[in-house]
């Protein structure tokens, strides 16, 4: 929440009532920047960055236009900020499950479950911000920033399996590209369903029949 400051030259009676406070000129009004971003982060996962406004970003974030604007830039150098938030948050879920798995597949299978649980969990918006956030999105350059985030994490998920195969944890032949794109697939599906109001329960069952159909 923004904070005013009182600005009155000492000896001279204040211009409002006792119960005011006037801000200080030339002085930015002072907030919890993280706090602020983090609201960001909810309404940009909730509505996704086309239906969301600077007006309801203000009011969700508790400030003015002009702080927002000083402390962050337009809209989409905050929607780029929110998105790096939620990367180092909310987003380091998945990949801490694929890591923990012994193989690649082990790692997949956990990192599918997680994303039934995470994409569920009442206490944030529904579904995956990186999936959601710029459906129907008519900025250009914001949508292409989104589509390159995903088509890098599939990217990063083909080596991971390539080093399984080389390492004989997967068979000779197995294609990582296309698996890669399949679980990926899987994923922003499941974060659709999330917000179509899918449980955990039904997610995981998901999850579940992705893994049978593992080459």
């Amino acid at each position: 929440m923004a904070t005013d400051r009182t600005a009155e030259s000492p000896g001279q009676p204040s211009a409002l009532p006792a119960d005011h406070t006037a801000p200080a000129r030339g002085r930015p009004r002072s907030f919890d920047r993280e706090a602020a971003l983090a609201r960001a982060v909810d309404l940009f996962w909730e509505r996704g960055y086309e239906a969301t406004s600077v007006a309801d970003l203000t009011a969700a974030m508790g400030i003015r236009p002009p702080s927002l604007y000083a402390a962050f830039g337009d809209k989409r150098s905050l929607f780029e900020a929110a998105v790096a938030s939620y990367q180092q948050s909310h987003g380091v879920t998945l990949p801490r499950a694929l890591d923990e798995g012994p193989t690649v597949r082990a790692g997949i299978e956990r990192m599918l479950r997680a994303a039934a649980a995470e994409y569920t969990d009442p206490a944030h918006p529904w579904g995956c911000l990186l999936t959601s956030s710029t459906v129907n999105c008519t900025a250009p350059e914001v949508e292409q920033a989104m589509r390159e985030v995903r088509n890098a994490n599939v990217r990063a998920l083909a080596s991971r399996i390539r080093a399984d195969v080389a390492a004989g944890h997967e068979p000779p032949g197995t294609d990582a590209a296309a698996l890669a794109v399949f679980v990926g697939t899987v994923l922003q599906g499941m974060s659709q369903r999330a917000r179509d109001g899918a449980t955990r329960a039904e997610l995981e069952q998901v999850a579940e029949f992705a893994m049978r159909a593992w080459p």
